[in-house]
C-alpha cells in the first residue's frame, strides 16, 4: 500500500483519458534517476518509447527540463500492454462480483475518485490538483496507521458513467469523490445506494439530488444557504449596531438578495439601519452614520471597483469625524482582495463571510504547500480555495471519520476529527436525504492587525 500511494502521488499528474473511459492509467514502476542517466537510456531500460516516457511525466514536457540525479519517474507499461478490454455491463458485473464487506472501523479505508482527470481542459487540470490533495492525505495518514486504497477513473463531461460504475473496483469502494457535473449525479448516487457507498460531492452542483438519496454527502451550499447563515451570523454578532447599507449602482449585482434578506431581518428584531449611495457628498453620506454607535457598512456589491470608492469615503468620513466607530461585513470575493486592500480591511474592522478561509501564512499550510511543491515540481493553481487543499481537506476528514467509526460514520460536528487547513466540514440531516455540509465562517481582520475565523 505504500508503494501504491507513492506511485500514484506522482502518477495523478498525468491522468488523461484511456481508450476507454473509467480505467486508471498503468504504470510498472517508479524510479529515482542517478547520475549518468539518460532519457534514451532510461526508456529502453524499461522496453519503452521516450515518447510513453514524457507523456507519463509531464514535468519532462517542458523546454526547459534536464534530467537531474534524484527525480523520481513514473514508469508506464508499453502502451501495448495497456489495451483496456471492453467493460462489463453493470449487470453482469454485479452477478460474477460479491457483495462489498461492510466498512469495518479501524480497517482499510477504499476510496475512489470519479472526476475529469486529464489535462484537455480547466476542469480537468482543477480535478487533477484535488486529486494530488486527496493522494497527499492518504500518505500522510500512513504516519498515524491509517491504511487507504485508491482508485481513479477519468469521468469528463461527456463520459458514460454507467462503463465507469461497471468496473468491479468502483462497488468495494466506502467512499467515492465525485462527480463534478451535476447530469452525472443521479447515476453515480443510485449506485453508491445500491452498495452502500458514501458518495462525495466535492464543488456546486445544480441539482438537489441530496434530498432524495441518503448517500450523499454535499459539501456545496446554494446560494440561498449560504445567506441564510450569514444573515444569522450579522444579527448574532451586531445585536447593539446600526448598519448603514450602501448602494453602489452596480446593475449587475446579485447581492440584492442578501441586502433585502438582512433588511428583513433587522426589521424583525429591532436593530436600526439606513440607507446610502456611493454617489452622494460626502456630507449625506456622513448622515447615514450615528457617532454613538458602532457602524456596520454593507455594500449590495461585492466588486473590487466599488469597494475601493467606499473606503476613500470612509477615509473622509474618519478625517472629519475621527470618533466614529465603523465595522464592515462584506462577502467571500473579498477574500480574493486580501492583497490590495488588507490594510483597510483592518482599519475598518472587516468581517467576511464564507464556507472557507485559505491562511497562506498558517504553518501546516506552508508545510503542505511545499510538499505538494516538493512532489509535483510546481506550485498550486492561484484560486480560492485552493483544489489541492481542498482535496486533502475533504480526504482527512472522511478517511478519519471511517476509520474511526466505520460504517457508522455520518459526518456530523460530534463525530469530527479532523481540523481542517482550509475548508470545515459540518454535515447535518436533509429531511428524507442524505446529508448537507452546514460550516460557516466569519474571517474578521481586527483592527489590531490581528485575525480570527469564527466557526458557526
Amino acid at each position: 500500500m505504500k508503494r501504491y500511494v507513492r506511485l500514484f502521488l506522482c502518477l495523478c499528474a498525468m491522468m488523461i483519458a484511456t481508450a476507454a473511459v473509467g480505467q486508471t492509467a498503468k504504470y510498472q514502476d517508479l524510479y529515482k534517476v542517478k547520475k549518468k542517466d539518460t532519457i534514451y537510456g532510461i526508456a529502453k531500460k524499461y522496453n519503452i518509447s521516450i515518447d510513453e516516457l514524457l507523456r507519463a511525466n509531464p514535468v519532462m514536457q517542458k523546454p526547459d527540463y534536464t534530467l537531474k540525479k534524484g527525480d523520481q519517474l513514473i514508469i508506464p507499461a508499453p502502451e501495448e500492454q495497456q489495451a483496456v478490454k471492453p467493460a462489463p455491463t453493470v449487470a453482469a458485473s454485479a452477478a460474477k462480483t460479491p457483495a462489498k464487506a461492510k466498512t469495518e472501523a479501524g480497517g482499510t479505508v477504499r476510496i475512489g475518485v470519479m472526476l475529469p482527470l486529464h489535462n484537455a481542459d480547466g476542469d480537468g487540470q482543477r480535478m487533477i490538483e484535488f486529486y494530488r490533495g486527496v493522494l497527499m492525505a492518504c500518505d500522510s495518514l500512513k504516519a498515524q496507521g491509517i491504511s487507504t486504497s485508491v482508485h481513479a477513473w477519468d469521468v469528463p463531461i461527456d463520459a458514460n458513467v454507467q462503463t465507469t460504475l461497471a468496473d468491479d473496483n468502483a462497488k468495494n469502494c466506502d467512499l467515492i469523490f465525485g462527480p463534478l457535473y451535476t447530469k452525472q449525479v443521479k447515476q453515480m448516487g443510485d449506485f453508491c445506494r445500491r452498495n452502500d457507498i458514501k458518495l462525495v460531492i466535492p464543488f456546486s452542483i445544480s441539482g438537489n439530488d441530496v434530498a432524495t438519496n441518503d448517500h450523499i454527502y454535499q459539501v456545496y451550499q446554494t446560494p440561498q444557504q449560504q445567506t441564510d447563515a450569514a444573515v444569522n451570523a450579522f444579527v448574532e454578532r451586531f445585536k447593539g449596531a446600526h448598519v448603514v447599507i450602501v448602494d453602489c449602482n452596480d446593475t449587475t449585482s446579485n447581492k440584492g438578495i442578501f441586502t433585502s434578506a438582512l433588511r428583513k431581518r433587522l426589521e424583525a428584531v429591532g436593530i436600526g439601519y439606513s440607507i446610502t449611495n456611493l454617489k452622494s457628498s460626502e456630507a449625506m453620506f456622513a448622515k447615514a452614520f450615528i457617532p454613538a454607535k458602532q457602524n456596520v457598512v454593507v455594500l449590495n456589491t461585492g466588486r473590487s471597483p466599488e469597494l475601493n470608492v467606499t473606503f476613500a469615503k470612509l477615509n473622509g468620513l474618519r478625517a472629519t469625524n475621527p470618533k466614529v466607530r465603523i465595522s464592515m461585513f462584506g462577502y467571500t470575493e473579498w477574500l480574493m482582495y486580501t492583497k490590495v486592500y488588507l490594510d483597510y480591511y483592518h482599519v475598518y474592522d472587516a468581517y467576511i463571510p464564507t464556507s472557507f478561509y485559505y491562511n497562506p501564512l498558517a504553518s501546516k499550510t506552508a508545510n503542505l504547500e511545499r510538499s505538494y511543491r516538493r512532489w509535483f515540481k510546481s506550485d498550486m493553481r492561484q484560486a480560492l480555495p485552493r483544489f489541492a487543499i481542498t482535496g486533502y481537506d475533504q480526504a482527512q476528514f472522511f478517511i478519519r471519520g471511517l476509520h474511526k467509526y466505520g460504517s457508522k460514520f455520518v459526518g456530523t460536528k460530534q463525530q469530527s476529527t479532523y481540523v481542517p487547513l482550509q475548508t470545515p466540514l459540518k454535515f447535518h440531516y436533509v429531511q428524507g436525504g442524505g446529508m448537507q455540509n452546514g460550516a460557516f465562517l466569519l474571517v474578521h481582520y481586527k483592527t489590531n492587525h490581528t485575525m480570527e475565523s469564527i466557526t458557526y
